[in-house]
């Protein structure tokens, strides 16, 4: 395996790649590998001749009051992670090599990036879209794979591409759990012994909510937010920063469930703040097509 840690580096390597007719297959993360990082590699390994990680904490996506400083950095064991998977490149870039001295050009979207994760983290997602535009443009992939978890980035991930006729495939895969059905984080290694334990209020959260609209036919997006937080509130350890039901596309707000709706959720336990998501349909809905692709 490669470590790249230069851009003019890992352009060359991509353009080779490209010019032999090689596809690359392409998982951009934070570091700190966890089993839902690598179950996206094991997809891409599956998809692509050429598979490419990128590990890059961006500073452009944190608040000054948020966690950059002290996020999981451990280059080491994730370049270990990516060999034992067979990854082939591993890009580790420096933050001034990404943003250079007078850097001044970003990515934005109008309505996606305000609201959830963009209005209670204002500026997140115009370092999230910038960050990713220069990935995708670096790494040239013709797959580029995201985690459901982070919902709303994958959906926005997606919608940059589809509006700016970028040449990749978006491919977002299932959320990886505990098997106590805590969704897999970075984030997770913040929270003591008691907080990891209240952490599983938040899958269940979303399970009751699952079974409102899949099996007790519950069409009332009121009554599952409702219940979404009473399941919550019963978790002393747990602070909710907000719960939602919208829509999976637009993310409007839903009064009725009718179709495919995103429910998803932010809650602190402690100091530490971990988002979740479920995606739910009523059983007559029609499903979307297969892959989740852009």
């Amino acid at each position: 395996m490669d470590l790249v840690r230069r851009v003019q580096a890992m352009q060359e390597m991509a353009r080779q790649a490209r010019g032999t007719g090689k596809k690359i297959a392409f998982v951009p993360t934070m570091g700190a590998l966890h089993d839902g990082h690598l179950s996206l590699v094991r997809r891409a390994r599956e998809l692509g001749d050429v598979v490419v990680v990128s590990v890059f904490i961006n500073p452009k996506q944190f608040g000054p009051a948020e966690d950059f400083a002290r996020y999981p950095r451990d280059l080491a064991r994730d370049a270990d992670l990516c060999i034992q998977e067979g990854v082939d490149h591993l890009f580790a870039p420096e933050p001034d090599e990404m943003y250079p001295p007078g850097h001044r050009t970003f990515v934005d979207m109008e309505g996606l990036t305000t609201v959830l994760e963009g209005s209670a983290r204002p500026g997140h997602f115009r370092g999230v879209l910038t960050v990713v535009m220069k990935l995708l443009h670096v790494v040239k992939p013709h797959f580029a794979f995201f985690g459901q978890k982070d919902a709303q980035q994958a959906l926005i991930v997606r919608r940059m591409v589809k509006d700016l006729n970028l040449d990749a495939e978006v491919v977002v895969a299932p959320t990886v759990r505990h098997e106590d059905g805590l969704a897999l984080s970075s984030r997770n290694a913040f929270l003591g012994p008691a907080e990891r334990a209240a952490a599983t209020v938040l899958s269940r959260a979303l399970g009751r909510a699952r079974q409102m609209v899949e099996r007790e036919d519950v069409r009332s997006a009121r009554a599952i937010e409702a219940a979404v937080r009473e399941v919550l509130a019963a978790e002393p350890r747990a602070r909710i920063d907000y719960v939602a039901v919208v829509d999976a596309e637009t993310l409007e707000p839903r009064e009725e469930i009718t179709g495919e709706t995103l429910i998803p959720l932010a809650v602190f336990l402690g100091g530490t703040r971990l988002i979740d998501n479920a995606l739910v349909r009523p059983p007559a809905a029609p499903r979307p097509p297969a892959g989740d692709k852009a």
